[in-house]
């Protein structure tokens, strides 16, 4: 949780790269120890060089850029074209210098370059800023030079360029991987800070606008004139504005594989129909959330079809610690006793496969109570685990 804000507060900063600023810095590491290894190789080699004062100047320059490298490297704002271009420029000057500074007959004993493995700095910044291409492409172009300067083409030269081509392709790869890693977590980071001020506002919303909205229409629902027609809008404005907010942020991109049943259900709201859900998420398996979706809208389609205009209904969502409890009323004109049985053996199966079968797969259970002018009332209750 932790790393987690503290990538958010660098991202609020506008830092874009949090997650390579550890690759860099192992680079400027890795540029002071190769050039700590060059240095102690030229004191312990000069004596054999062709122009021994040569090496002076030249050691100085693998030190100084060694320096300015770290630091311009440090900004995100320098990682560009010409600092990786000026990088592998002062590094192939040093190898095309050796030849001269350090002499053919030193370097056919097995002197090794001015270069040496100072000479992967810029193999390693070409891979981390452009990937396993632009790190293989640098890795050749050294590995090149560092042949062209030897008369002999011996195994360790040969080896030398596949260490190089193999590092820069492999840190290449690290750095992409970290750059969709990083692109994936911003992401996240905003879904999540969008889900939280979405929450916030749900919340908000629920416990005071869509409850008003809800009441008049309740208590105007059955008055003439003005008044009737103003419960009406307000049922109108009640489901625009839950399915604003559940569709403020896509269904299910927050939590991953687990769904907000609320978001699910509120695709149901309409005039007719009001939700009724906690404040707060109601998570569950994806598979399981559509599945209690559906057999809900095929409550609701029942009511449509069998019920007179004008019938109103209520789905009603209740959180449970062990599942969660759907309970769809409506008003109607009920189901008189023995129909369903009826219609089950005539094959119309809406209620026996689309409610009862859906929600028995589940695990779960199903309870309908109606009669004669009483309206109907379908009960689902599912577990979080199915079977």
């Amino acid at each position: 949780m932790g790393t987690t804000r503290g990538l958010q507060g660098a991202y609020r900063l506008g830092v874009p790269d949090a997650l390579q600023v550890p690759l860099w810095r192992a680079i400027a590491v890795f540029r002071f120890a190769s050039m700590a290894f060059v240095v102690v190789s030229v004191i312990r080699n000069i004596r054999d060089y062709t122009h021994p004062v040569a090496a002076v100047p030249a050691v100085a320059v693998l030190v100084l850029w060694s320096a300015a490298t770290a630091a311009l490297y440090a900004r995100p704002a320098w990682r560009k074209w010409p600092l990786l271009v000026a990088d592998l420029l002062v590094t192939l000057a040093l190898l095309l210098a050796t030849p001269w500074v350090v002499g053919r007959a030193a370097l056919d004993a097995g002197a090794p370059t001015l270069a040496v493995a100072w000479q992967a700095g810029p193999v390693l910044t070409w891979a981390v800023s452009g990937g396993r291409r632009r790190g293989a492409v640098a890795a050749l172009i050294l590995g090149a030079a560092d042949l062209i300067v030897r008369d002999k083409l011996t195994q360790s030269s040969i080896t030398g360029l596949m260490l190089m081509l193999l590092a820069g392709v492999a840190v290449g790869h690290v750095a992409r991987l970290t750059v969709e890693s990083e692109q994936r977590l911003q992401r996240a980071a905003e879904l999540e800070a969008a889900g939280r001020e979405r929450e916030r506002l749900a919340r908000g919303i629920h416990d005071s606008v869509l409850q008003v909205l809800a009441m008049v229409q309740r208590r105007g629902a059955h008055l003439d004139g003005e008044a009737g027609e103003l419960a009406r809008l307000a049922g109108e404005q009640e489901a625009a504005l839950r399915a604003l907010i559940a569709t403020s942020v896509p269904a299910g991109e927050l939590a991953g594989p687990d769904v907000d049943l609320r978001t699910v259900l509120d695709r149901y709201a309409a005039p007719e129909v009001s939700i009724a859900a906690p404040a707060t998420p109601v998570l569950l398996p994806a598979q399981l959330a559509k599945e209690v979706g559906a057999a809900v809208g095929a409550a609701l389609d029942n009511v449509a079809r069998h019920c007179t205009a004008g019938t109103r209904a209520w789905v009603l969502l209740e959180d449970e610690p062990d599942g969660v409890i759907v309970s769809v009323r409506d008003d109607g004109p009920g189901i008189a006793e023995g129909r369903l049985a009826e219609a089950a053996g005539q094959g119309r199966l809406g209620v026996a496969q689309s409610i009862r079968g859906r929600i028995a797969d589940l695990g779960g259970t199903v309870e309908i109570v109606s009669g004669r002018g009483q309206g109907t009332e379908v009960e689902l209750r599912v577990p979080r685990v199915t079977p």
